[in-house]
């Protein structure tokens, strides 16, 4: 069995997902939220994709980490690695829990994720697909420093592949500290975001 790592940010605890996190995982693949997802999915569905979650860990030795509030620990969100059979590369996902849109969680858990895939799986990049009405996930890939790649292959012709930046750039630039920078500004309580809401 793969022993999931535990990942830290200063307002996140990252760990695997475990059976008592699946009713907010149901909730949210039920919901509108989920319809850049292929969702929203029925009771089996959302039971079959949340098996799928877990074991992809024990698959790819990577997975999807189920988010946490450090003080409260409530989750609001997974992100991480995901990669089933038929997918072209290895993709940084996310999503968040509706209640918990806006308040940069999804670009804490994605940066704090690809740091580990990169430092610590030696990945030497990543993608991330995207519903091309997924202005949000747009954005937020926009803010990771990934850029559209269209001459990538596809999933199944309908997603926007955005490859994020090789680990030699990101050390070799300002986008690590830039993104750094406005994760301290989500922290702070006083901090609200103008304009449309963002992950």
């Amino acid at each position: 069995m793969t022993d999931i790592p535990v990942i830290e940010t200063d307002r996140l605890i990252l760990r695997g997902p475990e059976p008592q996190d699946y009713p907010d995982f149901k909730a949210t693949f039920s919901s509108y939220r989920s319809r850049f997802m292929g969702g929203p999915l029925n009771g089996y569905e959302t039971w079959m994709l949340y098996a799928a979650e877990i074991g992809h860990w024990q698959i790819r030795g990577y997975g999807m980490w189920m988010m946490h509030d450090k003080i409260t620990d409530k989750p609001l969100g997974m992100a991480g690695g995901w990669k089933p059979a038929t997918w072209p590369e290895a993709e940084l996902a996310w999503i968040i829990w509706p209640e918990t849109a806006g308040k940069g969680y999804a670009l804490e858990a994605t940066h704090a994720a690809r740091r580990y895939f990169y430092e610590q799986l030696g990945w030497e990049g990543a993608v991330s697909y995207v519903d091309p009405k997924n202005l949000a996930s747009i954005r937020l890939c926009e803010r990771l420093g990934a850029t559209r790649d269209t001459t990538a292959a596809s999933v199944d012709g309908n997603e926007y592949c955005y490859r994020h930046p090789a680990p030699s750039v990101l050390r070799s630039s300002q986008l690590a500290d830039g993104i750094e920078l406005e994760i301290r500004s989500y922290q702070d309580p006083l901090f609200t975001p103008k304009g449309y809401a963002l992950d």
